[in-house]
């Protein structure tokens, strides 16, 4: 049996979106406004994190989020291989 068939689910509807408007549209209708505000925080403290210009305490200022939520990220990016922070690098930042 698989694990999480919904989640497989819903990457396959995801994947499948014609266009960046289909699938806000999509996201908007299975997130809550909290969760994609959480999103928006996660991807830009990821971004600021790789970007390694400010702090982590200034990111947490920056982005109204505790030092424990920067300090998750920061290991998260410390456990991902190499090509998943590249991918991230390549689009969130300007390095490559």
């Amino acid at each position: 049996m698989q694990k999480r068939p919904g989640w497989r689910l819903f990457l396959e509807m995801c994947e499948s979106s014609a266009s960046p408007k289909e699938l806000d549209r999509l996201l908007s209708f299975f997130l809550t406004p909290e969760e994609v505000d959480n999103m928006n925080k996660r991807v830009l403290l990821v971004q600021a994190l790789l970007q390694d210009e400010k702090s982590q305490r200034d990111i947490a200022k920056d982005l109204q989020v505790s030092i424990s939520k920067i300090t998750r990220g920061s290991n998260g990016l410390k456990m991902i291989d190499e090509s998943l922070k590249e991918f991230l690098k390549q689009h969130l930042t300007n390095e490559v």
